[in-house]
């Protein structure tokens, strides 16, 4: 899963020369079933972009509006204070876990699903947010462009994540494994 999980975070980086053959080339360790057939519905879609479409396309997608951005305590939390903390956290447990948040904010897709193939006992909270807030961004997605091919990416990412909680259930303030 640890594989699965870097190479979701390597899909919500922005485009550069050679990102889909490394899609394709991971794609390879991804087991047969629904995430591998979503990821490479995914990197196909992208296969048939140049470069400039592809940065094109994730500008687009997960840059320029705000409700499909790939930071999972804005999509849960907006700019409440709740989401400050969450940043907070998850930057001192990033740090801890060595994630170099390569100049994306903590709670950015890309890191979170680093820092999760590699943590031991990842923040609770996170893995309380996560589902929702992948589960909204999709949703919101899917109104805006019915055929972006990052619908497909972010249903692998529900997928994953969803196998990930199943086996590492958060463990809550007071409570024992």
């Amino acid at each position: 899963m640890n594989e699965t999980l870097e190479l979701l975070a390597l899909a919500y980086q922005y485009p550069q020369a050679g990102s889909v053959r490394w899609l394709f080339d991971g794609l390879k360790d991804v087991p047969k079933g629904a995430v591998k057939a979503h990821l490479e519905r995914f990197a196909q879609a992208l296969s048939h972009l140049t470069l400039s479409e592809r940065e094109e396309l994730y500008t687009r997608t997960l840059d320029l509006t705000p409700l499909t951005a790939p930071y999972v305590g804005y999509a849960v939390y907006g700019e409440d204070y709740r989401r400050g903390s969450l940043m907070a956290a998850l930057n001192r447990a990033m740090q801890e876990a060595g994630i170099d948040l390569a100049g994306e904010l903590p709670d950015h897709l890309s890191p979170v699903l680093r820092y999760l193939a590699v943590a031991p006992q990842p923040l609770p909270e996170l893995l309380q947010i996560l589902p929702p807030a992948l589960k909204q961004i999709e949703h919101t997605l899917r109104a805006l462009e019915p055929t972006n091919p990052y619908l497909s990416l972010l249903e692998a990412t529900q997928e994953v994540v969803a196998a990930y909680i199943k086996a590492h259930p958060p463990v809550l303030a007071g409570q024992g494994r």
